[in-house]
């Protein structure tokens, strides 16, 4: 018994004893902590030179010519030349903005090309971060375009938040066939940060934006608008009568939640129901009609009602966006 006890007793030094020899064995393979770490690589950011506050064009900078800009830009310039931008300004230009080139929006080029190739912070790149938004859009809007589509450009959406015209647009070279977008086409320029929506027109029943058949910029003006979401028209309705026509009417039954907004009933970029229904029917009428005189399960097989089979509601009250029939104050066909 007094064996067992002694042998009980020993187990946590023999624990403690072989512990402090495994920690030896480390320190010995590693002298120092340092020196068993990796070298690590120096990062780019490391590396790399910062990149020096923007200050602007100094009083008095001077223009030098599109020639001193190509003599180190070649290769720029001539994907430059090849955009709609860059055949107006070097063939057509019409203001004595324009025929500066490169310096229009640039701005002069004095203080880089007596730097040779320095003073970086005198320029308006147009890359992210180096210069405020606010500066490299006034240069695109002041003088250019603020007039047509981007008349309501201040104080809009975009604007507020802070969204710079580089950011939808390329200028130095050709992406897209029209309106020097930064992406092939509109639908993937707003899908850039409108991730939702992109995924409402995948779903099953859509508007034919990913067939080609129209863009964004249909409905609405990214330049900013007047109305609400940036629509072309004064209202929902009206962006929708450009197309659906049949359904405006005048009617002599109006149907009130027609009137007021189709959004209520359908979700314009992408609904999982047919007809892009935000919900399906009957479920949808008994949003705001009650059950009275109709079964209250819809879809239910047991009820056996024809009021919920097929197209449910829709069944009889075919003509729900509006009726001109005289007896027709219930939308029935």
């Amino acid at each position: 018994m007094k064996k067992r006890d002694t042998v009980v007793a020993l187990l946590p030094l023999l624990f403690v004893a072989l512990l402090v020899g495994w920690a030896c064995s480390r320190l010995s393979s590693s002298p120092s902590g340092t020196e068993a770490l990796p070298a690590q690589a120096p990062s780019a950011s490391t590396t790399d030179a910062p990149r020096p506050q923007w200050t602007g064009p100094p009083p008095g900078a001077k223009y030098v010519g599109t020639e001193s800009c190509l003599m180190c830009h070649a290769e720029s310039g001539q994907r430059f030349h090849k955009t709609m931008m860059g055949r107006i300004m070097s063939v057509n230009p019409r203001t004595p903005q324009e025929q500066r080139v490169c310096e229009s929006c640039h701005g002069p080029g004095g203080p880089h090309v007596a730097a040779e190739g320095g003073a970086i912070e005198t320029l308006i790149t147009f890359k992210k971060g180096a210069e405020p938004v606010e500066v490299q859009n006034a240069t695109c809007v002041n003088g250019c375009h603020e007039k047509g589509e981007h008349t309501s450009w201040k104080g809009s959406t975009h604007e507020m938040r802070g969204v710079a015209c580089v950011t939808c647009h390329k200028v130095m070279e050709s992406v897209s066939t029209r309106y020097n977008l930064a992406k092939p086409t509109a639908i993937e320029v707003c899908s850039q940060c409108h991730q939702t929506r992109r995924a409402q027109l995948q779903r099953s029943s859509h508007m034919p934006l990913r067939d080609g058949k129209i863009s964004c910029t249909d409905c609405h003006n990214p330049h900013g608008t007047a109305t609400q979401a940036m629509l072309r028209e004064d209202s929902v309705n009206d962006n929708c009568f450009k197309c659906h026509a049949e359904k405006r009417g005048p009617f002599l039954w109006e149907h009130a939640p027609v009137t007021e907004s189709c959004t209520n009933c359908h979700e314009p970029h992408g609904s999982t129901n047919e007809r892009l229904l935000k919900v399906r029917v009957p479920r949808l009428c008994q949003q705001c009609h009650i059950e009275t005189r109709h079964p209250t399960s819809p879809y239910n097989p047991r009820t056996g009602a024809k009021q919920v089979i097929n197209r449910g509601c829709i069944n009889c009250h075919q003509k729900i966006h509006g009726s001109n029939h005289p007896s027709g104050f219930a939308f029935t066909n």
